[in-house]
């Protein structure tokens, strides 16, 4: 008797038994032939207990297999450690620089993104998941080592460069952990919480931060004793979440997930408007979700122009934290929203009202107004980059996703750190007040690359 389970082109499964029974007649000379061959092969028969070919390959979940819980669990607590990285830095004052030149903290991770952007899907060849994890969080831990242990405080270019270390730490850490879990069932729900840990990250660091610079008056290189213990922490969940994540273990899982993919190309049921074979135009789209993806950066730097409405010190530094609980809050919610209107439409909504929040901001100058505002405005770009990441892993087979989301990664990165330096810049000569003329712009540009994306399949099935 044999029993296989197979799937049906709807997504249900049927379960079948199939009973052999001896039908040759005794001393028949059909016990000396041999088994027929197929029609259409030269090889015997298939064995009827074998899979089918329709059986499918069960979707991992973030709590199946088992090993997989772990290993959710070190990807939200690095990304923590990420959004407390990019949340708070603090060293205008101490350092006595002009607008200029403290913008080159900001342009110091782009370097370290881009690096990992180059090196991420070598690192995952050769070292596995395991070993990326523990180079990221190793970054993380270096370079908070450097800004807080260094005595006196290092030299401005000595924080430019461990700046640049965290920021390749980030950079492999968000093409890694985006790259999983964005394979994991149930993707933009799952996305929303792993970017929702970022956001809460964000949240906590500049409300730490501000407390005890501007209520307990502590030097603002001690908040980075705090990111040590937090990186220790990041170091030990990555490298034992993903412990037997190892090279070998990625060679088999990308040569696996790449046959099948192959396998549903040739009998016709994985393609899709926009998909097409491998190293066709399909590859093209992800610039498009990497420019989408940069809005989410560039809104980041929304709160520190608040002050320019008068806002106190401590109100100031709230509404950095209000935009990021906004943005926390909008992804976890919103990810349940975003799957069901379908990735495209979602994101085609959200934008104006970031848009319409956006003008808002510009045109009544009212600092309860501002604060508001922003804290919508991370409510509704939130579900921004795990969309873009969602589409992305819609449009491109799996093994390019490692490389491809790097390159997304990098390239908000470099939102995040050119924006700053640009508008640093031309706020030394004509104030703060000109980033709301180039937000809105921007805001209209990541609409029109949006729009711009070939259609796919991305709502979600009933």
């Amino acid at each position: 008797m044999a029993t296989y389970t197979t799937t049906a082109t709807g997504g249900g499964s049927s379960t079948a038994v199939m009973e052999m029974h001896d039908i040759r007649a005794p001393h028949s000379k059909l016990e000396a032939q041999p088994l027929p061959l197929d029609a259409d092969s030269s090889s015997p028969q298939e064995d009827p207990s074998s899979p089918p070919p329709t059986a499918a390959e069960v979707v991992q979940r973030w709590n199946y297999p088992k090993s997989n819980v772990p290993k959710i669990g070190a990807c939200f607590w690095s990304f923590i450690v990420m959004g407390a990285n990019d949340a708070a830095y603090g060293i205008e004052q101490y350092y006595h620089l002009t607008y200029t030149i403290v913008s080159l903290i900001f342009l110091s991770p782009f370097v370290g993104y881009t690096a990992s952007a180059l090196l991420n899907n070598v690192l995952h060849r050769s070292i596995g998941q395991r070993g990326v994890g523990g180079i990221a969080s190793g970054c993380h831990m270096l370079a908070y080592i450097i800004v807080s242990l260094y005595r006196p405080p290092p030299p401005y270019p000595v924080m430019v460069l461990a700046f640049m270390i965290a920021g390749f730490g980030n950079g492999l850490a968000d093409a890694a952990w985006n790259a999983w879990v964005g394979n994991l069932d149930r993707a933009n729900e799952m996305l929303g919480f792993l970017h929702g840990f970022y956001g809460l990250g964000a949240v906590l660091s500049p409300l730490i931060a501000t407390n005890m610079v501007a209520n307990a008056k502590l030097p603002w290189y001690t908040f980075y004793y705090i990111m040590i213990g937090l990186a220790g922490l990041e170091i030990f969940t990555s490298v034992a979440g993903f412990w037997s994540s190892t090279a070998a273990a990625y060679h088999a899982s990308i040569a696996r997930q790449h046959g099948d993919e192959r396998e549903r190309e040739r009998g016709g049921g994985g393609g899709g408007e926009g998909e097409g074979e491998e190293g066709a135009p399909r590859g093209q789209p992800a610039r498009g979700a990497g420019q989408a993806a940069v809005g989410a950066r560039h809104l980041a730097l929304r709160p520190v122009f608040v002050g320019v409405r008068q806002g106190a010190e401590f109100a100031s530094g709230m509404t950095a934290m209000g935009f990021w609980l906004g943005v926390t809050v909008g992804r976890v919610v919103l990810g349940f929203v975003t799957p069901r209107l379908g990735e495209k439409l979602a994101i085609t909504i959200y934008l104006p009202i970031v848009m319409a929040l956006e003008l808002l901001f510009w045109l009544v100058p009212k600092f309860i107004v501002s604060a508001v505002a922003v804290g919508l405005q991370g409510f509704f770009l939130g579900p921004l980059f795990p969309a873009a990441i969602v589409a992305m892993s819609k449009l491109l087979p799996r093994h390019l996703h490692v490389g491809a989301i790097g390159f997304a990664a990098a390239f908000g990165g470099s939102g995040a750190a050119v924006l700053p330096f640009a508008v640093g810049a031309i706020a030394q000569a004509k104030g703060v007040q000109v980033l709301q003329p180039i937000i809105l712009a921007l805001l209209g540009v990541i609409l029109v690359l949006w729009l711009g994306l070939p259609r796919f399949n991305d709502k979600k099935n009933e």
